[in-house]
């Protein structure tokens, strides 16, 4: 029997990666309000194989707007972003709050479903900044939320209230939840928020010098197919208890200044660059400790760096050429 699929924010950037590598096997649903998930041709490629919801999850689940016979629910609708975080931080909170709220209210009416909540390594930003967390970071450290006079803190602590919330729904309804926190996940059709996609960009339109935020910080990027993987194992195990779990690419741990110079030979530049300090609440380091993920499926990411930066590359070139053709 195949299975029945629920992705929220499905026509996003991990949402439609997710969606195309269920479909072959499952029925798919997608719920998107099209506030960030794209209406491109990726998706009208999905859409003879998915079915396709409009809602905003700020708003309660309409009475018979989605089946009740759903077997695995990915809840990844959201607002990402530094940029957003920093520019519209109320937002970031309420549409994120609002969202799980009413996707859990929602979900509790289901019979026998696992839920997948989306979380952040954002949630680890103020533990590493106070000193409570090593790095590699592990999922049982103790959380500290980020300053909150800083607009970026917003998103971090909507993705742990977020789990607070599906932690004390999954104790009370006594369904099956999994929360996995991402871990700088990037690939083709991530938007245009992120360092990747932004450094490939500044590229092609020529940018000399070329600036650097925070140059010193370390990242370990995990490719988005690695992502997808390990979060459809997760949900497919049978166990009923609550599992956080980190998701990401241990790896290849990278600094900003060396990331931004395989981009340059990716796509062929060579410019100068200019380095400017990290951002406030930017975290020196992040890297995932993936000993549970591992224990949990045999995990492995299987993209390396230089592989998935010709694919985001690749795409993004195709992408920019189009939207200046328009």
């Amino acid at each position: 029997m195949r299975k029945k699929i629920l992705i929220t924010g499905g026509a996003g950037f991990i949402g439609l990666h997710l969606a195309g590598k269920l479909a072959a096997t499952c029925d798919v649903t997608l719920l998107d309000d099209f506030s960030r998930g794209r209406s491109d041709e990726q998706l009208s490629q999905l859409l003879g194989r998915v079915t396709l919801v409009e809602h905003d999850l700020t708003t309660p689940v309409p009475d018979g707007l989605l089946a009740d016979d759903f077997t695995e629910v990915y809840h990844l609708a959201a607002v990402v972003g530094v940029v957003h975080s920093n520019e519209e931080p109320q937002r970031v909170l309420r549409t994120n709050l609002l969202a799980t709220v009413h996707l859990l209210d929602w979900f509790t009416t289901l019979t026998g479903a696992t839920l997948c909540f989306a979380s952040s390594s954002e949630a680890y930003a103020g533990s590493v900044e106070a000193g409570v967390a090593e790095v590699p970071t592990t999922e049982d450290v103790t959380l500290v939320v980020s300053d909150p006079t800083v607009a970026r803190s917003s998103y971090g602590f909507s993705k742990i209230a977020g789990e607070l919330l599906c932690r004390n729904y999954a104790r009370t309804f006594g369904f099956a939840l999994r929360m996995v926190r991402f871990h700088n996940i990037y690939g083709p059709r991530m938007g245009y928020e992120h360092v990747i996609p932004q450094f490939i960009e500044r590229l092609l339109g020529g940018a000399d010098p070329f600036p650097i935020y925070g140059a010193d910080q370390t990242r370990a990027f995990c490719y988005v197919d690695d992502a997808v993987d390990a979060i459809t194992a997760l949900t497919a195990l049978p166990t009923k208890e609550t599992l956080l779990v980190n998701i990401g690419n241990d790896r290849e741990e990278v600094l900003i200044e060396d990331l931004a110079r395989k981009v340059f030979e990716t796509v062929g530049r060579r410019p100068a660059v200019d380095i400017h300090p990290a951002p406030p609440l930017s975290p020196l380091r992040r890297l995932p400790d993936l000993t549970r993920l591992r224990a949990l499926t045999a995990y492995d990411p299987k993209v390396d760096l230089s592989e998935g930066l010709r694919r985001t590359y690749e795409w993004y070139a195709r992408d920019i050429a189009a939207r200046e053709r328009r």
